[in-house]
């Protein structure tokens, strides 16, 4: 039986003070992540065609990037790098010279208090593109793990205030906790990519990256996304190990997995709003099929109200800069 007329929604939506009075989700540059890619070499500045606006950078262009970013009240950066060798093992991702060790101690130089957090992966450093050790085809989960915990001990010897596995090897954030304790780095936090799907999300970020696998796929490593009680599976076994934040990834077509995330467990939690989201809203916003900026407002605000803490996107940028105006 309805309460109509005694009682009219429509009273609360009168006039934006109103509106604002009665808003359950906010959305503040506070709770953006921006993920940035370095690349090596000098006065690179290089376009990402399938993420507009997107760059690849090197180590000479961080200053007037870290400055804007600074600027707009991003305080929280998600660090890719992109090195100019590669080999079947990744060991440039461990070297204390990597491209990711250099930007970080750059990056402290210019903003000691922006908030540095390093993705902990193979994929971009191994000439055949996966996130682990290939033995005979196969991704050798165990063998991976030793790589896993020597980058995450030199990013952190490197000066980043957190790391974030990705590689979706079973084990890693026990590998890693255990190096960095081993190492003096209790205080570092790990953000796990505990619920990291096999999507086909991602396509973009492999351009920025360049890391596309050069066989298979990952569908070995990374979660089907037909399941959802795996996902929690994940999350639980990262949050036993030791991850202090857990990711769920992509963000829009997992939702569901979000909201389910933050009923069953109390920990932080970090959605990505990945390549592909980006660049579809970037690609229509273009042809001006819909008005971009609202659109991106509404994904972001969806993402909190499933249930995350902080949103990592390449958006960033661009709502911060709207959100302080």
């Amino acid at each position: 039986m309805s309460d109509f007329p005694q009682s009219r929604m429509r009273r609360l939506r009168a006039n934006p003070i109103m509106r604002d009075l009665v808003r359950e989700t906010e959305l503040s540059s506070n709770d953006l992540i921006y993920p940035l890619f370095v690349v090596s070499g000098n006065n690179k500045k290089l376009p990402i065609d399938s993420m507009p606006d997107c760059y690849q950078i090197s180590i000479d262009h961080l200053e007037n990037e870290i400055n804007s970013i600074s600027k707009i009240g991003i305080q929280a950066i998600l660090l890719f790098g992109v090195p100019s060798t590669k080999d079947a093992i990744g060991s440039s991702a461990y070297t204390d010279d990597g491209v990711v060790q250099t930007a970080i101690k750059t990056i402290k130089n210019i903003m000691p208090d922006l908030l540095i957090i390093t993705d902990v992966c193979l994929c971009q450093y191994t000439d055949h593109g996966h996130c682990g050790i290939v033995h005979s085809g196969i991704i050798d989960n165990d063998a991976s793990l030793d790589a896993i915990k020597r980058i995450a001990t030199s990013h952190a010897n490197s000066g980043a205030d957190m790391v974030a596995p990705s590689a979706m090897m079973d084990g890693q954030v026990q590998a890693i906790r255990s190096a960095l304790d081993g190492s003096g780095f209790d205080h570092i936090p790990i953000m796990s990519y505990a619920s990291k799907y096999a999507s086909a999300f991602y396509g973009p970020f492999r351009d920025a990256a360049q890391s596309s696998p050069q066989f298979g796929d990952r569908k070995t490593y990374q979660m089907d996304p037909s399941n959802w009680r795996m996902a929690l599976r994940e999350i639980e076994m990262d949050i036993n190990e030791g991850a202090d934040i857990i990711i769920v990834k992509p963000a829009l077509a997992y939702l569901d997995i979000i909201t389910r995330a933050r009923d069953k467990f109390p920990h932080p939690i970090a959605a990505y709003n990945v390549s592909g989201e980006y660049s579809m809203v970037k690609a229509a916003g273009s042809m001006n099929w819909l008005d971009e900026q609202n659109i991106i407002i509404e994904i972001l605000r969806s993402i909190k109200r499933a249930g995350a803490n902080c949103i990592i996107t390449y958006h960033a940028k661009e709502i911060a800069s709207h959100l302080n105006k």
